[in-house]
């Protein structure tokens, strides 16, 4: 009887001895699949970075002037000569179903106007309601996430066409021809330099120099200049 049982508790043994190792090579081998993982979860790293990281924002991107032909004028905050709604342009253009339409002008210039370090856009769009009537405004669009976002406007008056805008040291400098206060609509006698600036949703005016200039053309071109003819007695 003795003889019996010393095999069987060999056989024991040996079985209670493979059974521990086994165990102890699963558990290290789990210990060493958990340290791939980030700490608190149990999701591989790459699972984790798709859900978790949010796409990042460019807002260090410069928006382009040619941007600004499919673009919208005015927004909720700052309406466009009146719209309820923003417009948008298409190839720098937009046409009402009455005839009125607002085009995007040549003078344009990209910098930072509200000190956030992105490039900002400063342009001129023209309303033409279709009579003699030609109403220029000065528009801003900040830099939001890299597209033009709009942001401001002054208007500058009735057939007073662009020359050049510019951006410099947060400010923008606009040149454009306009008239005294009591002059003729169709004389454009006075070449105007204005400087504004970016505040909130309103584009300030800091100052202006007027010079006198020949008369000139008030279609909207200003690439030739005429000078007055003499009255006739």
């Amino acid at each position: 009887m003795r003889r019996k049982l010393v095999p069987v508790v060999a056989l024991s043994m040996a079985c209670l001895l493979a059974l521990t190792t086994a165990c102890s090579t699963g558990n290290r081998k789990k210990r060493d699949r958990s340290a791939d993982r980030p700490a608190g979860t149990g999701a591989k790293r790459d699972d984790v970075d798709a859900r978790t990281t949010p796409t990042p924002r460019r807002t260090g991107d410069q928006v382009t002037c040619l941007e600004l032909r499919n673009t919208r004028i005015g927004s909720s905050r700052v309406r466009y000569r009146g719209y309820a709604a923003p417009i948008r342009l298409t190839a720098g253009r937009w046409a009402d179903r009455d005839g009125t339409t607002v085009e995007l002008q040549r003078p344009c210039a990209i910098g930072d106007l509200d000190g956030d370090g992105a490039g900002d856009a400063i342009g001129v769009v023209m309303l033409d309601g279709g009579g003699t009537g030609r109403f220029f405004t000065l528009a801003a669009w900040r830099n939001v996430g890299g597209e033009p976002d709009y942001q401001a406007q002054v208007d500058l008056g009735d057939r007073t066409p662009v020359e050049s805008v510019s951006v410099r040291d947060g400010r923008a400098t606009v040149v454009y021809l306009t008239r005294p206060a009591d002059g003729p609509m169709a004389e454009l006698s006075i070449r105007r330099t204005a400087v504004y600036q970016l505040r909130g949703t309103t584009l300030a005016e800091l100052s202006h120099t007027d010079a006198r200039v020949a008369d000139t053309s008030d279609d909207g071109d200003t690439s030739t200049t005429r000078k007055r003819r003499p009255r006739s007695r």
